[in-house]
C-alpha cells in the first residue's frame, strides 16, 4: 500500500483519504478505530466475532508445505507486533476457508484484539520471460527512473517526487 500513496494524494486532490475498514468478499476482518487517518498510518483491528482468523507466518516457505507437513499456524492471542502474516479466513458459518493473499503486519493490540496494517498482496509479480519482479520492486524502480529524467530535464538533483 505504501507504494500508492504519492499516487493518491496526487489525484485526491487534497480530499483527506477515509478507510473504514479491511474486508473481502466473504467476510469482514477489521475495523480502523481512526478512519481518517494517513494511508501510512491506518491499522485495522480484527474483529473476532466475524469469523474465525488464523495467521500463516510469512517466513514460512511455501515450497516445504505439503499434505503431510502443513503450515504451523497462528492462532488470534497468539500473533505477535511487527510480525508478518497471511490472514487465513473461516467464515462465519464455517462454511468456507480460504488464504486471503494479503501480507499483514500487526502493528499493536487493541484490549485482545491485534491490529494489523497492510503491507502488500502475496505474490504480486511482473513476469517478463525469465525474470520475477515482485510489485514493491518494480514500484521503486519506477520512481527511480522518473527521478532520473527529472534529473536530465532541469539538471538538479532530486532525492523525492513529493
Amino acid at each position: 500500500m505504501a507504494q500508492y500513496i504519492p499516487t493518491l494524494d496526487y489525484y485526491s486532490g487534497g480530499l483527506p483519504p477515509a478507510s473504514a475498514t479491511y474486508a473481502s468478499s466473504k467476510c469482514y476482518s477489521g475495523l480502523n478505530l481512526k478512519p481518517m487517518s494517513k494511508p501510512s498510518e491506518a491499522s485495522y483491528t480484527i474483529m473476532p466475532n466475524m469469523g474465525y482468523f488464523e495467521f500463516l507466518p510469512l517466513e514460512q516457505n511455501d515450497l516445504a508445505l505439503s499434505r503431510d507437513s502443513p503450515p504451523r499456524l497462528v492462532d488470534l492471542a497468539n500473533v505477535e507486533v511487527e510480525k508478518e502474516y497471511e490472514l487465513i479466513i473461516t467464515t462465519y458459518a464455517g462454511l468456507c476457508r480460504y488464504r486471503g493473499g494479503d501480507i499483514l503486519q500487526v502493528t499493536d493490540f487493541y484490549n485482545s484484539a491485534p491490529q494489523f496494517r497492510f503491507i502488500r498482496r502475496k505474490n504480486a509479480l511482473l513476469s517478463i520471460d525469465a525474470d520475477k519482479t515482485d510489485e514493491v520492486e518494480l514500484q521503486e524502480a519506477s520512481v527511480k527512473i522518473l527521478l532520473q529524467k527529472v534529473e536530465l530535464r532541469i539538471g538538479i538533483k532530486v532525492d523525492s517526487i513529493e
